[in-house]
């Protein structure tokens, strides 16, 4: 913190000293924590969708993200690299002002070079673990590699459970019943909104009954009459799409394109 010393008034000094004793420490642990977020976040709280294929779709903008960070990263070192090494053979060459200015532009370059190196270590981490658990979905689902039309495939029951489950979860803070932003997205989907009510009041009396009797309503089940409500209404969407003369999926503008 020498730096500082010069800037700040001397009554500070015993501050940056008690800094000084500590930031080592801190430096290098902060090494283990240089990403947006801890594994158990992106599992659980970031990639939130309701399919395996939605959320290998999720983790594949996550896996983009990371990569274009960590290319844009090492151009931008190599740059810098570059400009450190004249300016270091300029300074060998300079007198007087010409070399502080240039000691404080090498100085500059060097912090800037030791902080991308910083994130990139927590960018790469993050990138491979995006890739471990795209792998996982993908294996789960036996599959080599997701395609176009697998993710369209998929739409269907990723929205239906998607809309039920925030029914659900808007009903249990207003009485029973469905917002009016969810029925919307319910009629959107071809789905009578009487009918969802008639599901998830139905569901609502199986959880209270499972109370009632010392017994807890586990998560899972949830998910399970999820499932079962996009068995149910798959068909419906199409239908009110034709309905519209409207289709939902057109296979001859899916590109199949060939694994690398």
């Amino acid at each position: 913190m020498n730096d500082l010393e010069i800037v700040l008034p001397k009554e500070y000094l015993p501050i940056l000293s008690k800094i000084d004793s500590t930031m080592a420490l801190a430096k290098h642990d902060t090494q283990n924590f240089n990403k947006a977020s801890s594994q158990f976040k992106v599992a659980i709280l970031d990639v939130v969708d309701l399919t395996p294929i939605n959320s290998a779709v999720h983790l594949l903008a996550v896996i983009q993200q990371a990569r274009m960070a960590l290319e844009e990263s090492s151009i931008s070192v190599r740059r810098k690299r570059i400009v450190l090494e004249r300016k270091e053979k300029e300074l060998l060459l300079s007198e007087g002002s010409a070399g502080d200015e240039l000691l404080i532009d090498i100085d500059e370059l060097k912090m800037q070079l030791s902080n991308i190196e910083d994130a990139a270590k927590g960018g790469v981490r993050r990138l491979a673990n995006a890739l471990d658990q795209y792998q996982n979905i993908l294996s789960a689902l036996d599959k080599d590699h997701l395609t176009e039309l697998d993710y369209e495939k998929d739409q269907i029951r990723y929205h239906i459970m998607t809309a039920f489950n925030q029914a659900l979860t808007a009903a249990r803070s207003r009485g029973g019943l469905i917002d009016e932003g969810n029925h919307i997205y319910l009629f959107q989907l071809g789905i009578n909104g009487a009918v969802a009510q008639a599901e998830v009041t139905s569901f609502l009396s199986a959880e209270q009954e499972e109370l009632n009797n010392n017994r807890a309503p586990s998560h899972s089940g949830i998910v399970k009459w999820l499932e079962l409500l996009a068995d149910k209404f798959e068909k419906e969407p199409e239908a009110y799409a034709e309905y519209r003369n409207l289709k939902t999926l057109n296979k001859s503008l899916i590109l199949e394109l060939e694994s690398e």
